[in-house]
């Protein structure tokens, strides 16, 4: 990993992920959206945008730019197309924001701006799929791990379209039957492709090759994690062939979501056993922070798990749906990509600073660039928050859920000043900091080109 290339752009996805992440956090723990209004508002739709696509997403490709190069152990190719796709992103999600609150009547708006922003986002997830796309078809055959990160591309793709159907179909710009039909039920498929797709199996894949890399356990290519991707794959399979049902309003629709919910489930659980092996299996048997901290990520995704089955026993999960997303995307999925980034900064950091004078000076490790016992505690806050909130929405106390999210949100605000001091060299002791330049907040003063 020495001779590891940085990249460019990385940075700066992470820093508008987090920007998003506190907005969306503060918006929620001042009464904005579900469970104040209903989750079809377009308040909520709003919240969900902004947390799914300028937090999550945004968080998603900007460790794929850095890492599937890493998976696949050759160069990104053309790596100037990261720029413009996070502009065209941005100014997609924007678009897709100002539709949803002029349809709130926040401000004044024509509803055109709704699919202008989906064209915006398809031309900037396009770039990205180019690039990665690219970099992995030069790498076949592929590693286990970067073929989930394909099999979440193409959910991506799935989900962008769908999201630009909907959009046209809200501004009036589409219309017909199967079109408003697949408006009306088509929306939980948007949301598998987008959550349980793109999102989760990206995670899935990189997760994989992060944990063995950190923890030098060895890596999963096992006949169970191909279970996972197989698993993985016939669900997104199932959601895909049931487009057409959803626009016929077809009595079929409800059976195929729960074949693949069943099959999603099995891939959830074998991943669980995977990363449990994981953990067993390591050399470094002291477990760094960014470790122990996506041990509550996994908690979450496992405590999701158990809802959703005991939801759909009680038959009450159209009536908690709010609370089991909220779970899933704020537990699993964002508490994993924070504790990564508690990592992966300081990886990155040290890469650009260090890296290039090992053996010529003492250098610190990437340990002295965190300040673990001053940041675990935050972590421990956030997950608490995030499970309580969880249990208010479930007894529906909206006021107890905006008071919990407030303690998420300072909980958030704390380890983003950790994230601050890793970048700024902050914890790192003088006399090994030596006279190192202070690196660009957001962007890496040059790049580490892997030996050819």
């Amino acid at each position: 990993m020495l001779g590891a290339s940085l990249s460019r752009w990385t940075m700066s996805y992470f820093a508008a992920a987090l920007v998003c992440l506190i907005g969306a956090e503060a918006l929620m723990a001042a009464g904005f959206g579900y469970p104040t209004v209903a989750l079809a508002a377009p308040e909520t739709l709003l919240l969900v945008h902004l947390t799914t696509i300028g937090w999550l997403s945004l968080l998603m490709t900007g460790a794929l730019l850095q890492f599937v190069p890493v998976l696949v152990a050759r160069p990104l190719q053309w790596p100037d197309l990261s720029a413009p796709a996070l502009l065209l992103i941005l100014a997609g999600l924007a678009a897709l924001l100002s539709g949803f609150a002029s349809m709130a009547g926040i401000i004044s708006a024509p509803l055109e701006v709704l699919p202008v922003g989906g064209l915006l986002l398809m031309l900037g997830f396009g770039a990205v799929i180019a690039t990665l796309g690219r970099t992995m078809w030069q790498a076949r055959p592929l590693t286990l791990p970067t073929k989930f990160v394909v099999a979440g591309l193409a959910a991506l793709t799935g989900t962008v379209a769908l999201g630009e159907t909907f959009a046209l179909t809200i501004s009036g710009l589409a219309g017909g039957e199967e079109v408003l039909s697949l408006w009306t039920h088509g929306v939980p498929l948007h949301a598998l492709l987008g959550l349980g797709g793109w999102m989760t199996l990206s995670a899935m894949g990189v997760s994989y090759r992060l944990f063995a890399m950190f923890m030098l356990a060895p890596d999963a290519e096992g006949f169970s994690t191909r279970l996972v991707l197989y698993a993985g794959i016939a669900a997104l399979l199932v959601v895909a062939a049931a487009t057409p049902f959803a626009m016929v309003a077809t009595a079929g629709l409800p059976a195929m979501l729960l074949v693949a919910g069943v099959s999603g489930l099995v891939a959830l659980a074998l991943y669980g056993r995977d990363i449990v092996a994981l953990y067993r299996q390591r050399k470094r048997r002291v477990i760094e922070l960014n470790a122990q901290a996506a041990i509550g990520g996994f908690a979450a995704l496992g405590a999701t798990v158990l809802l959703l089955v005991g939801l759909l026993v009680a038959g009450q999960l159209s009536s908690h749906i709010g609370a089991l997303t909220y779970l899933f995307v704020f537990g699993w999925l964002t508490g994993l990509g924070l504790s990564k980034l508690y990592k992966i900064i300081a990886f990155m950091t040290w890469l650009e600073c260090f890296a290039p004078v090992m053996g010529k000076r003492q250098t610190p490790r990437v340990q002295d660039l965190v300040d673990e016992p001053h940041a675990a505690p935050w972590f421990g806050a956030y997950y608490a928050a995030v499970g309580f909130g969880t249990l208010t929405l479930l007894v529906d106390l909206p006021i107890a859920f905006q008071l919990f999210v407030g303690v998420q949100l300072f909980a958030t605000l704390a380890i983003v000043r950790h994230f601050y001091r890793t970048r700024g060299l902050l914890n790192v002791p003088l006399k090994l900091r030596g006279s190192t330049a202070l690196p660009h907040l957001f962007r890496p003063k040059s790049i580490i080109r892997s030996p050819s």
